[in-house]
Protein backbone atom coordinates (compact mmCIF):
# COMPACT_ATOMS: atom_id res chain seq x y z
CA UNK A 1 0.00 0.00 0.00
CA UNK A 2 2.97 2.51 0.88
CA UNK A 3 4.15 1.98 -2.59
CA UNK A 4 0.70 2.97 -4.08
CA UNK A 5 0.01 5.87 -2.23
CA UNK A 6 3.91 7.00 -3.43
CA UNK A 7 2.64 6.67 -6.10
CA UNK A 8 -0.39 8.40 -6.33
CA UNK A 9 1.40 11.51 -4.71
CA UNK A 10 3.79 11.69 -7.61
CA UNK A 11 0.99 11.08 -10.14
CA UNK A 12 -1.00 14.49 -8.01
CA UNK A 13 1.95 16.91 -7.85
CA UNK A 14 2.69 15.95 -11.30
CA UNK A 15 -0.64 16.77 -12.65
CA UNK A 16 -1.03 20.11 -10.47
CA UNK A 17 2.14 21.63 -11.61
CA UNK A 18 1.30 20.58 -15.13
CA UNK A 19 -2.12 22.23 -14.69
CA UNK A 20 -0.57 25.68 -13.32
CA UNK A 21 1.53 26.03 -16.03
CA UNK A 22 -1.76 25.24 -18.72
CA UNK A 23 -3.39 27.73 -16.70
CA UNK A 24 -0.77 30.49 -16.92
CA UNK A 25 -0.02 29.79 -20.71
CA UNK A 26 -3.76 29.84 -21.41
CA UNK A 27 -4.38 33.31 -18.72
CA UNK A 28 -6.79 31.49 -16.79
CA UNK A 29 -4.98 33.38 -14.14
CA UNK A 30 -8.17 32.17 -11.46
CA UNK A 31 -7.24 28.95 -12.31
CA UNK A 32 -4.09 29.07 -11.46
CA UNK A 33 -4.55 31.10 -8.49
CA UNK A 34 -6.19 27.81 -7.09
CA UNK A 35 -3.31 25.71 -7.58
CA UNK A 36 -1.31 27.84 -5.10
CA UNK A 37 -1.16 27.54 -1.58
CA UNK A 38 -2.21 31.08 0.48
CA UNK A 39 1.17 31.54 1.68
CA UNK A 40 2.99 30.36 -1.52
CA UNK A 41 6.83 31.48 -2.39
CA UNK A 42 8.44 32.34 -5.25
CA UNK A 43 11.96 32.71 -6.07
CA UNK A 44 13.30 33.38 -9.16
CA UNK A 45 16.57 34.75 -10.65
CA UNK A 46 15.09 38.79 -10.64
CA UNK A 47 13.29 38.18 -7.55
CA UNK A 48 11.21 36.71 -4.54
CA UNK A 49 7.52 36.54 -4.15
CA UNK A 50 5.36 35.95 -1.06
CA UNK A 51 1.90 34.69 -1.25
CA UNK A 52 -0.27 33.67 -3.67
CA UNK A 53 -2.34 36.66 -5.11
CA UNK A 54 1.19 39.17 -5.17
CA UNK A 55 2.45 36.06 -7.46
CA UNK A 56 -0.79 36.22 -9.61
CA UNK A 57 -0.86 39.83 -9.90
CA UNK A 58 2.53 39.75 -11.40
CA UNK A 59 1.48 37.06 -13.83
CA UNK A 60 -1.21 39.11 -15.29
CA UNK A 61 1.28 41.70 -15.89
CA UNK A 62 4.23 39.61 -17.83
CA UNK A 63 1.83 36.86 -19.27
CA UNK A 64 4.57 34.64 -19.78
CA UNK A 65 4.44 31.13 -22.09
CA UNK A 66 6.04 27.80 -21.10
CA UNK A 67 6.94 25.93 -23.52
CA UNK A 68 7.91 22.39 -21.49
CA UNK A 69 10.77 19.93 -22.23
CA UNK A 70 10.93 17.43 -19.82
CA UNK A 71 8.99 16.61 -16.49
CA UNK A 72 10.49 14.90 -13.16
CA UNK A 73 8.56 14.45 -10.09
CA UNK A 74 9.35 13.03 -6.85
CA UNK A 75 6.93 12.40 -3.98
CA UNK A 76 5.58 16.39 -3.92
CA UNK A 77 8.25 17.88 -5.56
CA UNK A 78 8.22 18.39 -9.26
CA UNK A 79 10.92 19.58 -11.31
CA UNK A 80 10.35 21.03 -15.01
CA UNK A 81 12.97 22.08 -17.74
CA UNK A 82 11.52 24.36 -20.43
CA UNK A 83 11.22 27.40 -22.19
CA UNK A 84 9.89 30.85 -21.14
CA UNK A 85 9.33 33.38 -23.63
CA UNK A 86 10.16 36.06 -21.98
CA UNK A 87 10.34 40.25 -24.03
CA UNK A 88 9.73 37.78 -26.93
CA UNK A 89 12.78 35.92 -26.52
CA UNK A 90 12.64 31.80 -25.53
CA UNK A 91 15.36 30.92 -22.28
CA UNK A 92 15.84 27.88 -21.17
CA UNK A 93 14.73 27.38 -17.53
CA UNK A 94 14.60 24.90 -14.66
CA UNK A 95 11.25 25.31 -12.20
CA UNK A 96 11.70 23.30 -8.76
CA UNK A 97 7.80 23.32 -7.77
CA UNK A 98 7.09 22.00 -3.69
CA UNK A 99 3.62 21.13 -2.79
CA UNK A 100 1.55 20.62 0.44
CA UNK A 101 -1.86 19.47 0.39
CA UNK A 102 -1.65 19.31 -3.35
CA UNK A 103 -1.26 22.58 -3.83
CA UNK A 104 2.20 24.83 -4.76
CA UNK A 105 3.32 25.55 -1.91
CA UNK A 106 6.86 26.68 -3.33
CA UNK A 107 8.87 27.12 -6.56
CA UNK A 108 12.03 28.27 -7.71
CA UNK A 109 12.91 28.91 -11.10
CA UNK A 110 16.56 29.16 -12.63
CA UNK A 111 17.91 30.59 -16.09
CA UNK A 112 20.79 32.66 -17.31
CA UNK A 113 19.34 36.20 -17.66
CA UNK A 114 21.92 37.62 -19.90
CA UNK A 115 19.64 37.61 -23.27
CA UNK A 116 17.28 39.79 -21.25
CA UNK A 117 19.77 42.57 -19.90
CA UNK A 118 21.27 43.20 -23.47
Amino acid sequence: MKNENHLVSIHNAKAVVLKFIQALNEEDFELARTLLAEDMHFKGVMGERDGADVYIADMKKMKLKYDIHKVFADNNEVCLWYNIQMQDQDILSSGWYKLEEEKIKSFQVIFDPRPLLT
